[in-house]
């Protein structure tokens, strides 16, 4: 049997799954492309997480743009990081030229021009439906991690949790936190000091310094109200399709803080959120994360452990990502041990550390007796990856150097206009781009501050038709639930429950008292 025949044999074995499967594309032997030995990757398993990596140039984004597609069509949602800003034709349908029918009939693979449901969400000021959290909805421990703060100074925002939890003093965005903590170390000190205990003005001041950092690169905009519902990413549309959602990032490349901050609340409110799923036939959502070493700059160790023990958990919510980066160093090897498919693009061997760094890249693949890995990834075309997946059984299957499908949607951005019009079309766009402002602990604090002192002391004894003490904090009770975080109210159980199985398993190591206001 011929080397070509041997590889035809094993890569049809070890690529034919009972359930169903996507193909990205078919295997190559020795410059021919084997049409009757396709790729296929199990939608099964496709909650293993996963690996896209390659130099710049080699295809790594439309084979994220051709992966998302094909979940797309077979019912899964995605979640899309568009760093770069070139996602967006992905809902519009592509165009046939010379190069993809010349491709396709290598591949012996029809291809068609479509395009697919797409959601465009923002965390600045780019269009799209705007990604909000509360202060709240993290909680003091996520709080105290995202600010890089050490005990002590995690105590003091327990302290500022802990206290406008007792005072009804909602924390929405950076604004509050930072007046309610302003108010405990001037005005408020006497009051707590008895019950809380006294907030020394050098941990203050420190913490004050690192919401300003974080406010720097741009967080006021994302907390606030009205929070994202993780499970509007979760959408089918009329014909059983999954939403792309498209996250444009490609104005925060500069600010890794605000990214990592980002996807740690991402995760663990979907994590929080969506229930145990079990082996399931196909996964619930896939995420994509582009520019994946973004996540892990600059983040403290505190938060990078965090990210990593949830992305390790979060496969049982029926919730997949997948990393798109550069070379496999770029992730953490904690991660990249949990990462279930791989497809390697080319990268370049320019000088000697980049020949040492691709031999350690290549010691990441199965052992072949086809290949020479470490040569042969340096030598892939554009559009050509190695490839290894798990199958059905949670077995790798074989390493294979593959020729990919080209996407079937645009592969070009859209224009100004049919962007305007997807975003001023949006159902999600009209819920949450709503300007919201409710009156918070910043209001509130800054209203008793400037009340006469004899007013504060004639309140109680008013004729009967004003509030008594107690439906005065019904009221404000009423108003927090009648609003916007009335939903979120309504998953605090669950969260409480969520929150205990975290601290046993590292992450939160939140106290094991009540919190009230704490939705996250």
């Amino acid at each position: 049997m011929s080397n070509q025949d041997a590889l035809k044999a094993a890569v049809q074995a070890g690529y034919t799954f009972k359930g169903t499967s996507i193909v990205i594309g078919a295997a190559v032997a020795e410059g021919n492309v084997l049409s009757d030995a396709q790729v296929r990757i199990p939608l099964r398993t496709m909650n293993r997480h996963g690996l896209i990596a390659g130099a710049t140039g080699t295809g790594k984004t439309k084979t994220l743009q051709g992966l998302a597609e094909a979940l797309s069509a077979n019912g899964v949602s995605t979640l899309l990081m568009d760093i770069k800003g070139d996602l967006s034709g992905i809902a519009k349908p592509g165009a046939l030229n010379d190069k993809i029918k010349e491709r396709h009939d290598k591949l012996g693979i029809e291809w068609t021009p479509s395009q697919y449901p797409a959601e465009f969400l923002s965390l600045s000021s780019e269009k799209g439906a705007k990604l909000r959290a509360t202060v709240s909805e993290f909680g003091p421990v996520l709080f105290s991690k995202i600010l890089d703060l050490n005990d002590t100074q995690s105590g003091v925002v327990s302290l500022v949790f802990k206290y406008s939890d007792d005072k009804k003093l909602p924390l929405l965005d950076l604004k509050d936190f930072k007046k309610v903590l302003q108010y405990l170390t001037n005005e408020g000190k006497a009051e707590i000091k008895q019950d809380y205990g006294a907030i020394s003005t050098s941990s203050a001041s420190t913490i004050l310094r690192k919401i300003i950092e974080i406010e720097e690169q741009g967080a006021e905009m994302f907390f606030g109200e009205m929070s994202f519902d993780v499970n509007d990413l979760v959408r089918l549309n009329d014909k059983g399709q999954g939403y792309i959602n498209i996250i444009r990032l490609s104005d925060v490349q500069d600010k890794p803080k605000l990214f990592s901050t980002f996807m740690l609340c991402l995760l663990a409110e979907i994590y929080a959120t969506f229930p145990e799923e079990g082996d399931s036939d196909q996964p619930k959502l896939v995420i994509f994360i582009d520019e994946a070493h973004l996540i892990f700059k600059e983040a403290s160790k505190a938060l990078q452990d965090q990210l990593e023990t949830i992305i390790k958990l979060i496969r049982s919510k029926g919730v997949g990502i997948i990393f798109c980066t550069q070379t496999p160093v770029d992730i953490p090897s904690a991660v990249l041990g949990q990462l279930g498919l791989k497809i390697q693009h080319a990268l370049r061997a320019f000088t000697a550390n980049d020949r040492k760094a691709i031999k350690m890249v290549a010691e990441n693949y199965p052992e072949t007796d086809f290949y020479k890995v470490d040569e042969l990834i340096t030598e892939l075309g554009i559009g050509e990856a190695l490839v290894t997946a798990l199958s059905e059984k949670g077995t790798p299957t074989p390493l294979v150097h593959t020729c990919l499908c080209t996407p079937h949607s645009r592969m070009d951005i859209l224009s100004v206009d049919e962007l305007d019009e997807m975003v001023g079309s949006s159902e999600l766009v009209a819920k949450y781009n709503k300007v919201i402002d409710r009156d918070s602990a910043f209001e509130i604090l800054t209203n008793k501050l400037t009340v006469a002192p004899e007013e504060s002391e004639e309140a109680p004894t008013q004729a009967s038709g004003k509030a008594t003490k107690q439906e005065e904090e019904g009221s404000i009770v009423g108003d927090i639930m009648g609003s916007t975080v009335g939903r979120q109210v309504a998953r605090t159980v669950a969260r409480e429950l969520t929150r205990g199985l975290l601290g046993v398993l590292g992450i939160s190591g939140t106290s094991s008292r009540k919190k009230k206001n704490s939705w996250f």
